[in-house]
C-alpha cells in the first residue's frame, strides 16, 4: 500500500520517518519530496508497505503523532490522476480558436 505522509517537518530525515513505520512492519521505500531546484523537503513524501494490514496499522498509530515538532497527517496515498497538474483547465489548446 502506498501511503502519504503529510505536514514533515524540515528537520525530519527519511531514515526517522523509516524507523517510525519499521515498528509496524517492512517497508519497500520510503521518499521525502524535495524541491527540485533548492533541494529543500517539501512538507510531504511516501511509504510503500507491501501488508496492507500492516499499512493500516502504521496509518492508525502514526497519524497525528508529533515527529520533530509538527503533527503528522498520514492516509493512503491516491493514484495521481493524468491531468491532476498544469494545462489550461479548460481543455482548450492556447492557440486554437
Amino acid at each position: 500500500m502506498n501511503i502519504y505522509v503529510g505536514n514533515i517537518s524540515s528537520q525530519l530525515t527519511e531514515e526517522e520517518i523509516k524507523e517510525a513505520f519499521s515498528a509496524y512492519g517492512e517497508l519497500s521505500s520510503v521518499k521525502i519530496i524535495k524541491d527540485k531546484y533548492t533541494g529543500e523537503n517539501r512538507g510531504f513524501g511516501f511509504i510503500e508497505m507491501p501488508e496492507e494490514n500492516e499499512a493500516e496499522a502504521a496509518i492508525a498509530g502514526l497519524n497525528g503523532k508529533e515527529l520533530k515538532g509538527k503533527e503528522l497527517k498520514i492516509n493512503k496515498a491516491r493514484p495521481r490522476t493524468e491531468n491532476s497538474r498544469g494545462g489550461y483547465g479548460n481543455g482548450r489548446v492556447p492557440w486554437s480558436n
